[in-house]
């Protein structure tokens, strides 16, 4: 028999302890631990301080990785000797005063316990000096209080000299020199990344380990905060993040000043730049959002931008950006954590909206439409109509009837479909398969499309057809040298793109099948017909019971009328039996669209003409995200003469 003390299931008395007000000290070090996790988080204070001051260069000293010293040197306004013992006391500033202030910081720094909480766990001295009459400086000791003249310019240092002293078990935690060394450059080139009007140094150990030159934005002058911000990135992190970014500013009717840095904006903004999915890692660490100039970790934001590559990302790649948001100080609340690393939006719904929406304006807009001459010289052209599919399989010998109007030279595209419509004066015979899937199209509802067949070098920046490589990709030339496009993925990004803004338009329409297509169906294939009829509609399919064990498809999307209309069905039933029918335009709208445009794009192994080729590089040149697949993997890739004068040994 196993014998239970019934004792060590009782509670444990509980001594009664007086209630009493904790010691100055140890207030101070239980803030320190909630301000101070390392060094980079006094050096982060720091800088704070030194911005709201109106400095334009900043100075940071370290050694040991900033446990032995970290020094923030600034030019700014500097403190008055009146008011320099007050500063290091708890919960003293200068930036709010009441609840409103509270509600509407427009600072970096506001809480007043930063230089106190340091104060508590390390040696602390304050150097400064202001331009108000002041002959010299003043120095004071943390520690002692003590407060003596010392020369200096105008402006603020502030030593902080063996961190964790006075509380060695926090030390212990405290990783290597390196480490610590590396998370207090991340603290400065954060602040570097949102302020380019400011110049940051960081020296350790009497060494200059990392520099950025003060960028101002000539506003006056025509260079505005995008400019400004351009320069600093490409500073910071690298030319190469600025070469595969795209730039965000929205509302695009107006441009962000400097002040819209600290808060200054009425509305709401967004800029910055996102880079294009080509430049996406494997983690998440180039991913810097600012609100009113103050770097945040908000998930609003991170889902909000993430969701913005949707449509372009291949698989789990992280994006990378630098996004800035600009709103009205009593819309955010800043004091939500100790760190001030963390927000909260008044109206967060409206915020998730405007960053997605801004970055993915910046992202639609094709990348080889970004190489358009201003002016371009008038070029003989001939217009052309084919079908709005692509034609089965036609002999190679056999040219496509193409029209000859009067030419529109440099007309925009807007329906691939449209490009390769057949003449309404000779018909192009269809194999039996395409005349038993597709009715006829009536010519008369439909625009005739000009495209010019004749295209000059480097007029467009796709440039011009000249082979088919394996039935696989399309070679064009250009300006620049050689372009490679993958004609299944372009071509598949085009559908998609005209199908959502069908759908969009409530437009998607239907072409009947001269002949139903059945099929042997599942259970669960036809329970799911029968169910989801009116998604199906909205679709453009029609998908209708033939037997207890048989569907047919009666209509199809007029755009994707060539493709395999049983393989199409089944590939949207699958995805309608994972959804709700009732809400599955809503909640799987692109995943459905792409599955139709994926079978619905040119196949591998179709052989185009060269007509064909060059109006699928005009489409591609104004379909937005045509640069990715519906996969997120690129259509087209550049080789310039360099790239291949390099294969060859050219000019060694």
């Amino acid at each position: 028999m196993i014998r239970v003390n019934a004792a060590a299931h009782l509670p444990r008395q509980t001594l009664r302890r007086p209630i009493q007000e904790l010691p100055d000290e140890l207030i101070s070090q239980i803030a320190a631990g909630e301000v101070v996790e390392r060094p980079a988080s006094v050096v982060r204070e720091l800088v704070d301080n030194a911005l709201d001051a109106g400095a334009r260069q900043i100075t940071v000293r370290l050694q040991a990785g900033g446990i032995r010293l970290i020094s923030v040197e600034d030019d700014g306004i500097g403190i008055l000797r009146e008011e320099l013992p007050t500063a290091l006391k708890r919960h003293a500033t200068s930036k709010i005063a009441s609840l409103n202030d509270l509600e509407a910081v427009d600072t970096m720094g506001f809480r007043g316990e930063a230089l106190a909480a340091i104060c508590s766990i390390a040696e602390v001295s304050v150097l400064t000096r202001t331009d108000e009459g002041a002959s010299h400086g003043w120095l004071l000791d943390g520690r002692s209080g003590e407060l003596q003249p010392t020369a200096r310019s105008r402006g603020t240092t502030v030593e902080v000299r063996e961190l964790f002293f006075a509380t060695p078990a926090r030390r212990k935690f405290l990783k290597s020199e390196s480490t610590e060394l590396a998370h207090c450059i991340e603290a400065v080139r954060r602040h570097a990344l949102a302020r380019p009007e400011v110049g940051f140094a960081i020296w350790h150990e009497g060494k200059l380990v990392a520099q950025w030159r003060a960028v101002a934005p000539d506003l006056a002058g025509g260079e505005h905060l995008l400019d400004a911000l351009r320069r600093r990135l490409a500073d910071v992190l690298g030319e190469e993040f600025i070469e595969q970014a795209v730039a965000v500013n929205w509302p695009a009717d107006d441009v962000p000043g400097e002040s819209a840095l600290t808060g200054g904006q009425q509305r709401l903004r967004v800029w910055g730049f996102a880079g294009v999915p080509d430049a996406a890692r494997s983690r998440p660490d180039w991913q810097f959002a600012y609100v009113n100039g103050r770097f945040v970790r908000d998930k609003v934001i991170t889902h909000a931008a993430r969701s913005a590559y949707e449509d372009v990302l291949h698989g789990h790649r992280q994006p990378v950006y630098a996004l800035y948001v600009g709103i009205d100080p009593t819309r955010v609340d800043v004091n939500v954590h100790p760190t001030k690393i963390e927000v909260r939006f008044r109206d967060s719904r409206e915020v998730h909206q405007a960053v997605r929406h801004a970055v993915e304006s910046a992202l639609a807009a094709p990348r080889s439409a970004q190489t358009l001459p201003t002016t371009t010289a008038p070029a003989p052209s001939t217009p052309v109509e084919v079908p709005s599919t692509l034609p089965g399989p036609m002999p190679r010998q056999q040219p496509l009837p193409w029209r000859t109007e009067a030419p529109q030279v440099g007309q925009r595209v807007s329906d691939l479909g449209a490009l390769w419509r057949p003449s309404d004066r000779v018909t192009a015979p269809l194999d039996a398969p395409d005349i038993q899937r597709a009715a006829p199209v009536s010519l008369s509802k439909q625009t005739a499309t000009e495209v010019p067949a004749a295209l000059p070098d480097g007029e467009w920046p796709l440039g011009r057809a000249i082979a088919q490589l394996h039935g696989v990709y399309i070679l064009a030339e250009n300006a620049q040298g050689l372009v490679v496009v993958d004609m299944h993925a372009a071509h598949e990004r085009i559908v998609y793109e005209r199908l959502k803004q069908q759908l969009d338009a409530h437009q998607i329409t239907s072409q009947p099948l001269l002949i139903p297509a059945t099929f042997a169906a599942t259970p669960e294939e036809v329970a799911t017909a029968e169910g989801a009829a009116e998604a199906l509609a909205t679709l453009g399919l029609e998908v209708v019971p033939f037997s207890p064990k048989t569907l047919a498809v009666r209509a199809v999307p007029t755009t994707l009328a060539a493709g395999d209309p049983v393989e199409l069905a089944r590939s949207v039933l699958a995805e309608l039996s994972q959804h709700d029918a009732s809400t599955v335009v809503q909640r799987a709208r692109n995943e459905l669209l792409a599955t139709m445009a994926c079978h619905g794009a040119v196949r591998a192994n179709r052989r185009l003409t060269l007509d064909e080729m060059n109006a699928l590089l005009r489409q591609m040149e104004v379909t937005e995200r045509s640069d990715q697949c519906n996969h997120g993997r690129p259509t087209w890739r550049q080789l310039g003469m360099k790239d291949l004068d390099a294969l060859f040994l050219r000019g060694r």
